[in-house]
This record gives structure tokens, C-alpha cells and sequence, in this order.
């Protein structure tokens, strides 16, 4: 007899336990043990348990291929979450299977042993055929389905009860995000602010909302937002620093005269000669026309597409020096300037305020983080067992990001949801923005280093979005990097892995939609594609979500920085705005209440979090990748002190990026 012994521990959360029976079977090369009843004195498999058993066979099985875990009724079929497993043979070698998952209900899982396996050269058929039955399974489970026409596909789950128990939110996440949520909204209805559909009196007014829910920063843009040099900041180190690009010649839309700028510009210089040394940027907001315009409260909201002309100032500011609130220039389109009566100028920074706002949430924050990342996710899990080592990189970036935005399409961006609330565009309008995104979207767009480039920013001052996130994708292509060397041993390796390209072309048809024209990969051939591709799924789900979602209540909560909504018309001539004008533009009341109580739920990680490179999940056995992940987190660590140096001598804090405040993935 053979005897093998076996330690199975079990989550640390409230309810990982579980009274149903567990058994299991070890697979080997030279085949399997009986089925065998994992009991012994006491408590098995309660919350944080680590459980010793052993289990005889009558044949030494040889390498351990994978394990077989069953769970079968008994009084109740509950659930119970495992961590993993470790076998130790009769002649002492051990093997580790990670598991980390939930077994609901009365059911099998397979656990391959832990190290990264790619389907290359001679491989068991054992292990082929153990993957190709975990992936049917999971392609039953995680079918895509149709969000909204020239969307990417998303998860088939009308609301989060329909996800399996793996991709909802544990109980202490949802706890913790709901009692978020609650809060602000208990606060704004006793106030009255929900039910008031009254325009504002006064600015200051509005600081009565959460006046025991504010930030730093909150607090600080309240005071500076009709600062030009302000107003330049955001578009470097805002909620949608990916906005300016570099202008090189005067669109010929946007008719800006030496003239019209010269006050701004000053004697020492003109617009000509700031456009040869490129310090001249722009703003364009053209994928804003023809958006559908979304009613609240009753009232038609309003929707502009403006340019905005920007000035790389001598002090290393970014100012605004001219804005056109339309595409098609005409006598009833004013080119505003910074030279204008106080109340036009900052009236036509509201609106660009406003188009961006629009802009960032359904591009920026929902296309390019929240639903890329769940297109990664899917796939995922439809295309790599749990056994490759792309599955054992990725998947913590993954955590929870169906959950939040099956959430998302229940009460966010559903018909009536808080998107048709408080935005000048609704569902209606923010699905026609993704369609038109999703148009024009580039693999260039996506890759922080050419996005750089290609938008011409790579010399502007201050610009800590670039700074921070060009550090930090620099550590995940080393990480990645590293990773991909140890598991292929050339590019052949990648190209042949038929698992990888079978995820990669799942991601360019449901997600990417086939788009040939984006430069988006469907194959990939080398070693150093792939390290490219990994870091762009990596950073898209940690870093580039932080970047855009982070600062909401910052910048967001003082609507007249970035107003939700406007319920007036762009002015078609000059001279006309007032400040009591300005407060019938901006959001209702309650609008403006809902709009604060949505950006504070969204830019605080509720409970449960897990920072970035922080791995609790030890998917990666072998001693090498261990190391890496060591690597990178002390890497991590160094850009983390170099960010809080830094904001030690800012009033305005750029933290957003500052790794120990960054989710490994979108979950929120």
C-alpha cells in the first residue's frame, strides 16, 4: 500500500466553511486513487481551517497530475471556498494545487498541480484532456452576450445573483459597498436634496451636501476651479488625464487668430511662434456631435462639442486661451478667450467641463477600464485552464470586475439608472459614445508608452499621470517580462501555444468586435508581442482604472468644476452670461445630489481590497515566478515612496497612481 498525505486548507471569509462531504482523488501518470472521504475527529473545513489526512492506494500513482475534488450532500448543499491543496507522496516529493474558488452546490472540481504548463511538445493527454473538459465547463458558465450595438460582448447575467458565486463579491466587499452607498443616500433624502428639482442660489450652498464627506483635494478644488491654471491642470493630472494632445497647426474648424490670443499669449511671443516650439495643445471634443441629448427632471439636457486651444505657459502651466463650444465655425459660433467679461470665459470652460465629463465616463472609465477588463476576464475564463501561466499572471487583475459591472448594467448605466439621472447624455447617449469609440479605437490608445507619443505629450511639466503610469508600466513589462521567459522558451513557444492564441482571438472578435483597423492583435508570433499584450491587460485593469476612477469625488463633487449635466444651450454670442445665468445651466438640486453620492461610492474601494503586485493567492508555485512577483513588489514599493516624497509638497496631490492605492483590478 501506498500512502499519500494530503493538506487542504479553507478561506478565511465568514462563510468558507462547509458541513457537506468533501472527498477526493489523486491523478497521477500511472493513473488514480479510489475515491476517498476526506473525515477525521473534530471540525473539518470550517473558516481559515488547515485539515491533515492521508489517503492508500494500492498503486504508487507516480507524478500527480491533478486532484479531484467532490462535494456531496449532507443536511444542506452550502458552499465551501478552498485555498489550495499539498500532497506529499510516499517518497516525500510534494505537489501544490492552487485552487482558490468557491464549490457550490453538490459538485466536482478538477485542481491541476500548481506549476505553469504550456501545450507545447510532448504533453500527457492526461493534462490535454483535463483542460479541454475545464474549459467546455467554464464555456457553459461564461457565455457572452450583446451589451448594446458596437459595444464589446459582456458577461450573460441579467443581474449579479445570475454570476456564479467565483465572480461575485464576497460578502464583506458587498457589505462595505452598500453601506457606502446607503450612506449618501440616507444623507441626501433627509436633507431634502434628492426630491428638490430647485436650481442652486448659491455656490455655496452646495457644500452643505456632505458636509461631513469631504477630501483634501475635494476641499481644494472647491476653491481654485475658475483658476485658468486649474483648469490646464486637469487636463494632465484630472479624472481624464488621456484628453490633450499636442496641436501642431490651427484646425481649420477653429478659426483662432495671433490677435485674438495675444493677451494671453503676451508681446514676448504669438500663437505662431508657440505652435513651432509646441507649446500648443488642444482639446477636441468632436465625438460629441450628434450624441442623443437625455432628459431629467422633465427638462431636455443640453450637450456641446467643443475645442479647446491650450498654452504650454513659460512657468510651465497649462492654460486655456481660446474655446469654441461647436464643430462648425459661423457668426453664431464666438470663439471665447481668456480676455472675455469673467462669467462667458468661465461659462465656456463649464462647458468643455461638461463634454469632458461625458467624454471620460462613457470613454475613458467605462470603454477603456471597466469593460475591456471584463472582455479579459471572460475570455479568460472561457480560453485558459487554470493550469497556464498567462491564467496564473492575469487572473488576479480580474478579481471581482463582473461583479461590479453586472452591478453597473443593473443601476448605472440601465434604463432609469443613475446615468439617465444625472448626465447630459443618459444610457442613450453614453451607448451611441461607446459605439463611436469603439469606431476609432487604436492598440495605440491602449499602450500608455505610444499613447504618449502619439498624442505629442511626452515633454509637458508636471504631467504625473504620465510620469507615475509611465513607472509603473515600465515595472509590469519587467514583471511580465520575466514571467513570459521562464514559461517560453522562444517565440515559436508562443506561436504554437494554441490555449494563448485561442484567448487572444476571443478578445480582438467579442471584445475588440474585429476590428482590423485598430491595429489590435488577433494572433501573436513572438515573445515580445506577448509581453506587450500582457502589459496593456495588466495596466488597463489596474493602473488606468485608478488613473480615471480614483479622483471622482475629487474633482467631480463641486459641480460647477464638472457639471453632470447642463439645461441650456451653449450661448451663441458673447456677453450674455451672468452668474445668476450660470446657476439655471447648472444641474437641479437634486441632480447635483446624486451626482456627488454616485462619485463618492465609486472613488472609495469598498473593504476587501487588494493592492496592486499584492498576490494572497499563490497561483504561481515554482520558485522563480515567486521571486519575480518579489521583484516587482519591491519595485512597486520604490515608486510608492517616490509619489509620497513628491506629494509632500503639494497642495493639490497627485496620488491616484501611488501603487499602494491602486486595486490589482476593477472592482469598484
Amino acid at each position: 500500500m501506498f500512502k499519500y498525505n494530503i493538506k487542504v486548507t479553507t478561506g478565511d471569509e465568514l462563510s468558507a466553511g462547509t458541513i457537506n462531504f468533501i472527498y477526493i482523488v489523486l491523478v497521477g501518470v500511472h493513473g488514480e486513487t479510489s475515491k476517498h472521504r476526506l473525515n477525521r475527529w473534530g471540525k473539518d473545513f470550517v473558516p481559515g481551517a488547515v485539515g491533515e489526512y492521508s489517503v492508500t492506494s494500492k498503486e504508487n500513482i507516480g507524478e500527480i497530475l491533478f486532484v479531484r475534488l467532490y462535494k456531496e450532500f449532507y443536511l444542506v448543499a452550502d458552499e465551501w471556498f478552498c485555498n489550495y491543496i499539498i500532497v506529499t507522496t510516499p517518497e516525500g516529493d510534494t505537489y501544490q494545487f492552487p485552487c482558490y474558488q468557491w464549490l457550490s452546490g453538490i459538485t466536482a472540481l478538477e485542481i491541476p498541480e500548481g506549476r505553469g504548463k504550456i501545450l507545447l511538445g510532448h504533453v500527457n493527454p492526461v493534462i490535454v484532456q483535463q483542460r479541454r473538459t475545464e474549459l467546455h465547463q467554464k464555456q457553459n458558465t461564461h457565455r457572452w452576450k450583446v451589451y448594446a450595438e458596437g459595444a464589446p460582448r459582456c458577461i450573460d447575467a441579467e443581474n449579479i445573483k445570475d454570476l456564479l458565486l467565483n465572480d461575485q463579491y464576497s460578502s464583506t466587499k458587498i457589505s462595505s459597498f452598500l453601506a457606502t452607498g446607503a450612506t449618501t443616500v440616507i444623507a441626501t433624502k433627509l436633507k431634502g436634496y434628492d426630491s428638490s428639482t430647485s436650481s442652486w442660489r448659491n455656490l455655496s450652498d452646495m457644500e452643505r451636501v456632505f458636509y461631513f464627506i469631504t477630501t483634501k483635494n475635494s476641499e481644494r478644488v472647491a476653491q481654485i476651479w475658475k483658476a485658468d491654471t486649474f483648469f490646464g491642470y486637469q487636463f494632465l493630472n484630472g479624472v481624464n488625464p488621456i484628453q490633450i494632445q499636442k496641436c501642431f497647426q490651427i484646425p481649420q474648424n477653429f478659426p483662432v487668430k495671433d490677435d485674438m490670443v495675444a493677451a494671453s499669449l503676451g508681446t514676448a511671443t504669438n500663437l505662431q511662434e508657440e505652435l513651432k516650439k509646441g507649446n500648443i495643445y488642444l482639446a477636441d471634443y468632436k465625438i460629441l456631435q450628434g450624441i442623443p441629448r437625455n432628459t431629467i427632471n422633465g427638462q431636455k439636457q443640453h450637450i456641446a462639442s467643443p475645442l479647446c486651444l491650450l498654452w504650454n505657459s513659460p512657468q510651465n502651466y497649462i492654460i486655456p486661451i481660446a474655446i469654441q463650444l461647436v464643430q462648425t465655425p459661423g457668426e453664431n459660433t464666438p470663439i471665447f478667450l481668456a480676455s472675455d467679461p469673467e462669467w462667458d470665459w468661465t461659462l465656456a470652460k463649464m462647458w468643455v467641463q461638461n463634454a469632458d465629463f461625458q467624454v471620460h465616463e462613457a470613454i475613458s472609465h467605462l470603454l477603456y477600464t471597466h469593460l475591456f477588463s471584463e472582455v479579459f476576464n471572460i475570455a479568460t475564463r472561457r480560453q485558459l485552464p487554470m493550469g497556464h501561466p498567462v491564467y496564473k499572471l492575469i487572473i488576479p487583475h480580474l478579481r471581482y470586475t463582473l461583479a461590479i459591472n453586472t452591478l453597473a448594467r443593473q443601476n448605472l448605466i440601465n434604463d432609469g439608472g443613475t446615468f439617465d439621472q444625472i448626465t447630459s447624455t443618459g444610457k442613450k447617449g453614453l451607448e451611441v459614445l461607446v459605439k463611436k469609440a469603439m469606431e476609432e479605437l487604436t492598440y495605440t490608445s491602449l499602450c500608455l508608452p505610444e499613447d504618449i507619443e502619439n498624442r505629442g505629450v511626452e515633454s509637458i511639466s508636471n504631467y504625473y499621470y504620465r510620469e507615475d503610469g509611465m513607472k509603473l508600466w515600465q515595472a509590469m513589462e519587467r514583471f511580465v517580462s520575466d514571467i513570459v521567459h521562464y514559461y517560453y522558451e522562444n517565440d515559436e513557444a508562443v506561436f504554437k501555444d494554441p490555449e494563448l492564441q485561442a484567448w487572444v482571438a476571443e478578445i480582438f472578435k467579442e471584445g475588440f468586435l474585429e476590428n482590423t483597423a485598430s491595429g489590435i492583435p488577433l494572433s501573436l508570433s513572438t515573445r515580445v508581442g506577448l509581453i506587450k499584450y500582457l502589459t496593456m491587460v495588466i495596466f488597463t485593469c489596474s493602473a488606468k482604472h485608478a488613473a480615471v476612477n480614483s479622483g471622482q469625488f475629487d474633482f467631480c463633487s463641486w459641480m460647477p468644476n464638472r457639471p453632470s449635466s447642463m439645461r441650456k444651450p451653449p450661448p451663441k454670442e458673447k456677453g450674455t452670461a451672468t452668474f445668476e445665468s450660470i446657476l439655471e445651466i447648472l444641474p437641479q438640486v437634486n441632480t447635483t445630489a446624486r451626482t456627488m453620492s454616485v462619485v463618492w461610492v465609486l472613488s472609495n474601494e469598498p473593504q476587501d481590497r487588494r493592492p496592486l503586485g499584492k498576490y494572497p493567492d499563490e497561483h504561481f508555485t515554482e520558485d522563480m515566478p515567486k521571486q519575480f512577483i518579489q521583484d516587482f513588489q519591491r519595485k512597486l514599493s520604490e515608486i510608492s515612496s517616490e509619489i509620497k516624497e513628491r506629494n509632500k509638497t503639494k497642495n493639490l496631490t497627485y496620488h491616484y497612481l501611488d501603487p499602494e492605492k491602486i486595486e490589482n483590478s476593477v472592482s469598484i
